[in-house]
Formats: C-alpha cells, sequence, structure tokens
C-alpha cells in the first residue's frame, strides 16, 4: 500500500469521522504516552523515520492486528478491507439504517453500501426463509417484521 497524503478520491471522504468517546479516550492516552506528541506530529508516527512520516497501515496490521487475529484462532487472512466489510455488515446486524452505514463508511452512495459491502445476516436469512415456506404450506400470505403493513 503507497503512503499518500493530500486530498481524498471523494467528497464524502472529506467529512468529519464520529468517534466513540471510548475511542477518543484511548487515543488521548496513546498520544499522551508518544515521544512524538505536538500537535504537528503523526498520530501513529513511524520510529524509524524518527516521526517524520506516519507508520505504514501494513506494518499496523502485521505487528498488532494479525497477532491479535492469531491468538483469537482466527485463520483467514485479514486486511483493511475485510474490517470496512465487517463494520457494514454489524452495522446492519445493529438495524443500523443505510444512509448512516453510508456515511459512516463514508462511501458516495448508498448503492455501494448495500450492494458490495453489507452481508445479509443469518438470522434475517432464517426469517425470511421461514416466512416464504409458511407462506408456501399455509397457503397465505405472511409479513416480514420489518415490511410494510398494507394498512398504511
Amino acid at each position: 500500500m503507497a503512503q499518500r497524503e493530500g486530498d481524498t478520491k471523494t467528497e464524502a471522504s472529506r467529512k468529519p469521522v464520529p468517534l466513540p468517546t471510548l475511542v477518543v479516550e484511548e487515543l488521548k492516552k496513546w498520544r499522551e504516552a508518544s515521544i512524538y506528541r505536538s500537535d504537528d506530529d503523526y498520530l501513529f508516527p513511524s520510529i524509524a523515520k524518527n516521526g517524520t512520516q506516519p507508520i505504514s497501515p501494513d506494518m499496523i496490521l502485521k505487528r498488532h492486528v494479525q497477532p491479535v487475529l492469531e491468538r483469537s484462532s482466527v485463520t483467514k487472512k485479514i486486511g483493511w478491507h475485510s474490517l470496512r466489510h465487517g463494520l457494514a455488515t454489524m452495522l446492519r446486524r445493529q438495524g443500523v439504517d443505510l444512509k448512516t452505514a453510508q456515511e459512516l463508511l463514508r462511501h458516495a452512495n448508498s448503492r455501494i453500501t448495500l450492494e458490495i459491502y453489507q452481508q445479509a445476516v443469518g438470522d434475517e436469512k432464517r426469517v425470511a426463509q421461514d416466512l416464504a415456506v409458511r407462506g408456501l404450506f399455509e397457503g397465505g400470505s405472511t409479513q416480514h417484521p420489518s415490511a410494510p403493513s398494507e394498512a398504511a
């Protein structure tokens, strides 16, 4: 992965990223413990480059993320994009609406989020299959809990 600084690919990518309070507090602790802690320094500086460059994202994966995954018995190769796909699916599982997920993932439009990033969650698939089978064998129509009602 080439390291680049500069403008982002899309306007959506330039918008601020809301961070949970827990993450903000941990980043503050990280900064306080760093030898490079001025406002002009990188948050994750390369010690090998005396803080003049950020650490390579690939090195973060290799030195920090992969060892945690290995200790957790995860054998699948995980990269930064895997984490984005996982976040998209987790947001869906938690019932986060599509527009919010799109903005958190910095996608230019919700179609990218829906068609490429989010995976149908196992429970959703089971509910959908159960509804279809019940409708087939019971001869009536059943409705998914999230479907709009006919009364509306």
